[in-house]
């Protein structure tokens, strides 16, 4: 948005500004708590609660949430209006490529690590340290995309890290042993930086201007990562009866598969169309917050004063990682 100066024309063009955008701004908002309340499923289908432990494996779940999620992508692609310049398989030979190691990281390696972590933390604490994603990102741009690394972005790595030994060290949800918390919290930051790699690989097949949009790429390395899925859903349920998920647990499957994969990542584009990359980006920060308040309002987790301590570093690492990178790249 431009400069608005403080004066009655000013006042003028804030509300205009917010009569046409105010949807975009609820949508995204709707977004961050879908995003949040990600954790809390995930949980809930990894580990179950104590009076109902959960009857599917990581795998076999992360599985199931992309059937949903791929025949979503592909009748969105067959219905939208979108839909006339979607392809559903990548064209050559680089964007196969890209698009296997796509699958391999971003989907089958991030819902692996996404759902086995949430099997040992809480959800609560998981959804405080995935912000800094887009420190990984900035930092892996240095080897993927030849971006400089500065001083001040490795002391925004340090104050954001030093925000996830808090949330870790200190967690309020002391009924998980620290143990067990320490193995899913690790899961969880590897599955930040698969994710950040996938982020990268992104702008890298973007930067190529084949044509192709990155909805298209989502798309093609949803199914290829759910084919990936498939080796690991099986080596789970072999030798064992067939999984027979609660209802609970097939609503949930499907709100994963459908709103949080699906229907969020097309909203969230749409929101950066409309407002820009950083106005958009900026709800993103809202998700720990309704990943706390999911964790504590469905599986009743415990809320401390230690998790505001360290999403507070954390924010501070990922805004001195963000704003370094923008004067670099200006």
């Amino acid at each position: 948005m431009p400069r608005i100066e403080n004066n009655q024309g000013g006042d003028s063009l804030i509300g205009e500004y917010w009569r046409k955008n105010l949807g975009t701004h609820l949508l995204l908002l709707v977004v961050a708590i879908i995003w949040g309340s990600t954790w809390a499923a995930g949980r809930f289908l990894s580990y179950g609660q104590e009076e109902s432990p959960a009857t599917l494996e990581p795998a076999t779940a992360a599985w199931l949430r992309y059937v949903f999620a791929v025949l979503v992508f592909f009748l969105w692609a067959n219905y939208s209006k979108e839909g006339s310049r979607i392809r559903f398989l990548p064209p050559d030979k680089d964007s196969w490529r890209f698009s296997i190691w796509l699958g391999l990281l971003g989907t089958m390696g991030y819902q692996l690590l996404f759902m086995n972590g949430m099997l040992w933390t809480a959800a609560g604490d998981a959804s405080l340290i995935i912000p800094l994603n887009p420190v990984f990102t900035v930092l892996l741009a240095s080897p993927m995309l030849g971006q400089r690394i500065t001083g001040r972005m490795a002391l925004g790595l340090l104050v954001g890290i030093s925000g996830v030994f808090v949330v870790v060290g200190w967690s309020p949800n002391s009924q998980i042993p620290f143990e067990h918390r320490l193995i899913g919290d690790g899961m969880i930051l590897l599955a930040a930086l698969m994710w950040a790699t996938t982020s990268n690989l992104t702008k890298i097949m973007m930067s190529w201007n084949k044509g192709y949009s990155a909805l298209e790429i989502v798309i093609w390395y949803s199914f290829l990562g759910w084919l990936m899925l498939t080796p690991w859903m099986l080596c789970e349920i072999w030798g064992s009866p067939i999984p027979e998920p609660t209802n609970a647990e097939w609503a949930t499957i499907a709100y994963l598969g459908i709103f949080s994969t699906v229907l969020s990542y097309v909203w969230f584009a749409r929101g950066i169309e409309v407002v820009g990359p950083t106005a958009a980006s900026s709800y993103v920060f809202l998700v720990p917050v309704f990943g706390v308040l999911s964790g504590w309002s469905l599986l009743g987790e415990e809320v401390g004063a230690s998790m505001a301590v360290g999403f507070i570093l954390i924010v501070m690492g990922v805004r001195e990682v963000q704003r370094e990178s923008d004067r670099l790249a200006a």
